[in-house]
Order: C-alpha cells, then sequence, then structure tokens
C-alpha cells in the first residue's frame, strides 16, 4: 500500500545502551530492539528518519522546576551520597534510579518529542514517531513511575502554540497521572486514559470521576478498566468514547501514547490484549486524519514490546509486513514461534463485564455533554518555535534533510552530537 502521509520517525542508536539497572524492569534495550524489526521490515525507505535533537535544560524547564532538572543534571551513581537531602524531595531511589548517563536518557527522549511536535507545527510531517517517549507520568517537581522528564508535556505545550486544542490519548496500562496532572486546569488539551484502576495499582489515580477542574472541568476522561480486559471488550469501549471525544471536542491534533504493558504477558501487567488489538487502536486513531505525535511508554516484556511497536509503524506508513518476523540480529529473542503476532493471552480472568463497560460509556457520554463544542483561542502571536527548522518554501513537498537527520547507509553525515539550532 502507498501512504499519502508524510510520517517522521525519531532514533538515536545510543537510546538502547543506558540502563536502569539489572533487577529493573524498565529496559531502554526495547528501543533498540524495536528499531532492528523495524529497519529490517524496511519501513524506515517509507519514513523520514531523524536522529533526534538533545533537549536542553531550558526545553526542560518549560514544565519540570529548575532544581529538579538541575538535580537531574548534576547527579550520577559516584556522586549521588552528596545529594541525600534531595532522594526523597525528587523521589529517586528504587523505581526510578540514578543511572549512569540519566540527563542524556532524558535529553533524548524529550528532544525526539520536541522534535516532533515542532515538526507537525511547521506541517513538515502528518505523523512524528518516537517511540523512546511516552513517559507519562514524570511530575513537575518529581520523578515517578520509571519517568524523570515529562516530555509528552513538554512536547504538548510546544504544540499549544499552533493548535487550539490538542487530545492527549493514552493506552498504557497505567493511568497517564502526569499529563492529566499538568493540564487539570485548562480546556486547551483533553487527556483521555485507558487503564487498570483500583487494587493498590500503580499510581492509584484515573477514577471516572476526576473530571479536571476550573476551566479544565470535563476535560480529562478518565476509562479505569479492570484486569484481563481483551481486545473486542477493549475496543467496546475505547471506539465510542474516543468518537464521542473527538466529535465534542474537536481536536486539532492528536498525541498518542501507546505503552504496551497493556498486552498480555506483560511483566507488570494485568491485561490480555493481542499486538492486533493493540495496534487497532492506533488504526483507529490515524483514521481521524489530524496531525499526530505517536510516543512509546510502558512496556517490560522486551520482545512483544519490540513486536507491538514495529507493527504500530508499519501500520502508521500503511504497510503490510506479514505474520512472519524478519531476520535480525535479535531473531532469537522472538522463538519458538518467530511469528509478529504470538499467542500473548494469560489466564488473567477478564473482569470488565458489558454492564460495567456501558455503565463508563454513559457517564463519559454525559460528562462530554457538559462541555462547551470546540472551545476557542483568542487571536494572539505565535511564540517562537524552541526548535528552528528549515521550511522549503518553494517546494512543500521536498523531503526535508537537515544536519543531523539519521541515515543508515554509507554516506552517514550525521552530526556526531546530533545537536540542533535552538
Amino acid at each position: 500500500m502507498v501512504s499519502n502521509k508524510k510520517v517522521a520517525y525519531f532514533y538515536d542508536s545510543s537510546v538502547g545502551n543506558f540502563h536502569y539497572g539489572s533487577n529493573h524492569p524498565m529496559k531502554p534495550h526495547r528501543l533498540t530492539v524495536t528499531h532492528s524489526l523495524v529497519f529490517h521490515y524496511n519501513l524506515h525507505k517509507k519514513m523520514q528518519v531523524f536522529k533526534p535533537y538533545h533537549a536542553t535544560i531550558h526545553d526542560m524547564c518549560r514544565f519540570h522546576s529548575y532544581d529538579y532538572i538541575e538535580f537531574l543534571q548534576r547527579v550520577t551513581p559516584q556522586n549521588i551520597q552528596g545529594f541525600t537531602r534531595s532522594w526523597s524531595m525528587f523521589n529517586v531511589g528504587d523505581d526510578c534510579p540514578v543511572f549512569p548517563g540519566l540527563f542524556d536518557f532524558c535529553s533524548l527522549t524529550t528532544g525526539a518529542s520536541l522534535e516532533g511536535a515542532t515538526l507537525l507545527n511547521n506541517q513538515l510531517c502528518d505523523i512524528a514517531i518516537n517511540w523512546s517517549g511516552g513517559l507519562h507520568h514524570a511530575k513537575k517537581f518529581e520523578a515517578s513511575g520509571f519517568c524523570y522528564v515529562n516530555d509528552i508535556v513538554i512536547a504538548i505545550l510546544e504544540l499549544l502554540k499552533y493548535h487550539p486544542r490538542v487530545l492527549y490519548v493514552d493506552i498504557d496500562i497505567h493511568h497517564g497521572d502526569g499529563v492529566q496532572e499538568a493540564f487539570y486546569l485548562t480546556d486547551r488539551v483533553m487527556t483521555v486514559s485507558f487503564h487498570k484502576y483500583g487494587g493498590m495499582f500503580f499510581p492509584g489515580t484515573g477514577d471516572m470521576y476526576e473530571l479536571g477542574a476550573d476551566t479544565g472541568r470535563y476535560y480529562s476522561v478518565n476509562v479505569p478498566l479492570k484486569d484481563g480486559i481483551d481486545d473486542d471488550n477493549y475496543q467496546y469501549i475505547f471506539q465510542p468514547v474516543i468518537k464521542d471525544v473527538i466529535a465534542y471536542y474537536r481536536p486539532t491534533c492528536i498525541v498518542l501514547q501507546c505503552g504496551a504493558d497493556s498486552l498480555g504477558l506483560d511483566r507488570l501487567g494485568c491485561f490480555n490484549l493481542s499486538i492486533s488489538g493493540h495496534g487497532d487502536c492506533v488504526k483507529f486513531m490515524q483514521g481521524f486524519n489530524l496531525p499526530m505525535l505517536v510516543l512509546g511508554g510502558g512496556g517490560y516484556t522486551v520482545k512483544n514490546v519490540a513486536r507491538c511497536w514495529s507493527y504500530e509503524t508499519a501500520l502508521l506508513v500503511d504497510e503490510d509486513v506479514g505474520k512472519s518476523l524478519p531476520l535480525n540480529e535479535y531473531f532469537e529473542y522472538f522463538a519458538p514461534d518467530y511469528s509478529l503476532f504470538p499467542e500473548i493471552v494469560t489466564k488473567i480472568e477478564n473482569l470488565n463485564t458489558k454492564v460495567y463497560l456501558d455503565e463508563i460509556r454513559h457517564i463519559v457520554h454525559d460528562n462530554l455533554r457538559a462541555i462547551a463544542h470546540a472551545p476557542s483561542v483568542q487571536l494572539q502571536n505565535i511564540p517562537s518555535d524552541l526548535i528552528k527548522v528549515e521550511l522549503d518554501q518553494d517546494d512543500p513537498d521536498t523531503r526535508v534533510e537537515k544536519a543531523n537527520e539519521y541515515y543508515d547507509g554509507d554516506e552517514d553525515n550525521d552530526a556526531e552530537d546530533g545537536s540542533m539550532d535552538v
């Protein structure tokens, strides 16, 4: 199939080399495996592939406090004993450890999302993909849930320079609490999160009656789900809720967080979604033909995360990749079936009855009826982009070749440090 969409894809080969610790469930190596599948499926030929911009302290402080970001920049495993007073203040420890290169990791993951937002703003792509992003738990003053810098919030703030209404959709098994909290008081962003709720499940937020406040009342939409939800039930609730949200809110841009811990057999999850079922959400969102920033998130069974995100990359470029995995350097990870769509349904009972899901649908629908259709924004000067991009005014269809664009061939001329003018 031939796609008319311009898709930008962000990847830095170093991002998979960061290591939270041998016993930590978050494995950045999953990004390397994902990219290997994307490359060996030849999906890179269908996209503009960029080595991402490195976000600066200034970029991160668009949302986070300076003291917190300065701490992330300065702390290392070697000097952490000198920051003992900061451990509890900034919530670093077992879940959010200080590992070698922590700030560089944050700079890469955040920079890619920020650059994706900038390309969307300047209509240089229709879809931007950053699988290293989607770190939705990070708070203004602290780390949380394996997340340090909230690339999503920073990217949305950039999108709001050009877009009056941004829709954020989160299909991670964990509630997108950091993003909801950031935009809880505004109608400029509607946050919609589908997640496991109850039984002390992290982060403990996301009740359907968390609606937003002040100007943002009814602009936070939560769909709390129970253990064991399968593909059919997930689409039964996902599609009508999203249809209502689009109809009432009329967003001009979408940010989609594709956490893969909602898959069956995830190390930290308790849902029963298949690879194709998870991908159906991406396909559905793509069908609205709105500018879209697509991000990663959770996902702790590495081989299934790689399967999921490479498949969803294929969907976003309208490429049918079939069921068999291509030969690649991580091929043995995918034994014994070597399939893109393995059987990953667990024996966890599906506790989500149709009665329960119908109740959620009706509550969400009634809440959406309370909002003003398509809230407007007063005319104002557009602030300058945080990242400068080259616009080809003569031929807008010409591929944008930037000094730091990533190539896989012998003619690679990437900037050594992947830096960009800011």
